[in-house]
């Protein structure tokens, strides 16, 4: 009798010991995801092209967001990092949670990363295009280059000017051809590249740049635009987007959706208040030696957009994957952007 209420006795234990473990891992499971305190995003290259991400800064869009979605803490810290491979290179190691770049960068990565990290597109940020200028008068179109010219762009090969400049080769020569432009390019920042042209040193006869570098150069009454980016690209193009990791955006969804809502504002901020919104441009790029009147002009530019609608992002995506830039084609914008923005009419 005594031995057979031991058995009992250990079979009841054993039950209650299954049923905790039960309970423990149910409750577990049913465990919300736990965000992130903290996010790391870059302010990005600088310029007209990033204004979403100062104004989301000084209006502290993100943390108000976050604190609407019941995030009452978040901080976010706003990094200066330098060109796109840095900002790549921070991503993937975890230093940054989000990167701004132009969408070439982006689609390099994007391709890169399918087997590992799975970088995907937040949103675009803004969409405008850039200009060959020259003050050569043999210079009617990019077609009568010669040896003696040099056109400064911000990188060889792989900038946004390097890219239009191939596409159009493409197109005009054939596919043999599509690198015919490269050797009369050579690496200057914007605001070197300007210094070059007006001044007509370093053999360099036509820059391809953005604003409000472009409008500066404009002044130059020697100074003529012979292409434009959405010339090529036929039509507007996006010149900025902001990009993460798939885990960034499992792990942490509602910080994730904090900062979509936060872009969204900020982009009605700047299209509510254009002289506000040149204000902060202003003060981020004081020692540029831009007046306010010329960032306010470049504001009520209508060839300047802020939107977070990806536009010809595939056709840098068909024509890179076409010259083996990359291994992978998407079938459509919509793979390389995750699906809060499916939605939008982009291309």
């Amino acid at each position: 009798m005594l031995e057979s209420s031991k058995r009992g006795l250990y079979a009841r234990t054993q039950c209650m010991l299954l049923v905790c473990m039960l309970i423990t891992a149910c409750t577990k499971s049913a465990t919300p995801v736990s965000e992130v305190t903290e996010v790391r995003i870059p302010r990005g290259a600088g310029g007209v092209g990033f204004l979403p991400l100062l104004v989301m800064e000084k209006y502290a869009l993100v943390e108000q967001q976050a604190k609407e979605a019941g995030i009452p803490n978040l901080r976010v810290r706003w990094v200066d990092l330098g060109g796109p491979a840095v900002m790549n290179d921070s991503l993937l190691a975890g230093a940054v949670d989000f990167i701004a770049a132009g969408p070439p960068a982006f689609i390099v990565l994007w391709d890169r990363t399918q087997d590992s990290a799975k970088v995907m597109g937040v949103a675009a940020l803004s969409s405008l295009p850039m200009y060959l200028n020259t003050r050569s008068d043999h210079l009617k179109t990019l077609d009568d280059i010669t040896e003696k010219d040099k056109i400064a762009v911000t990188a060889v090969k792989v900038s946004i000017p390097s890219i239009i400049m191939q596409i159009y080769a493409r197109g005009k020569y054939g596919a043999d051809q599509v690198f015919r432009f490269d050797k009369y390019t050579v690496p200057m920042t914007h605001p070197d590249g300007v210094i070059a042209l007006l001044s007509a040193s370093g053999g360099v006869t036509a820059h391809f740049t953005s604003p409000p570098f472009h409008q500066r150069e404009k002044k130059d009454p020697h100074i003529r635009t012979i292409m434009t980016s959405d010339e090529v690209m036929g039509g507007s193009t996006t010149f900025t987007m902001l990009s993460t990791t798939t885990a960034f955006r499992e792990k942490s969804p509602k910080v994730y959706a904090a900062v979509l809502k936060a872009l969204d504002e900020a982009i009605d901020v700047i299209l509510g208040d254009k002289e506000d919104a040149a204000e902060i441009l202003l003060a981020s790029t004081a020692e540029s030696g831009f007046s306010r009147d010329e960032i306010l002009a470049l504001m009520n530019d209508p060839s300047v957009r802020f939107t977070t609608t990806p536009e010809n992002v595939m056709k840098y995506a068909d024509f890179m994957h076409s010259v083996g830039s990359i291994n992978k084609r998407p079938a459509s914008w919509k793979d390389l952007f995750f699906p809060e923005v499916h939605d939008a009419p982009g291309s």
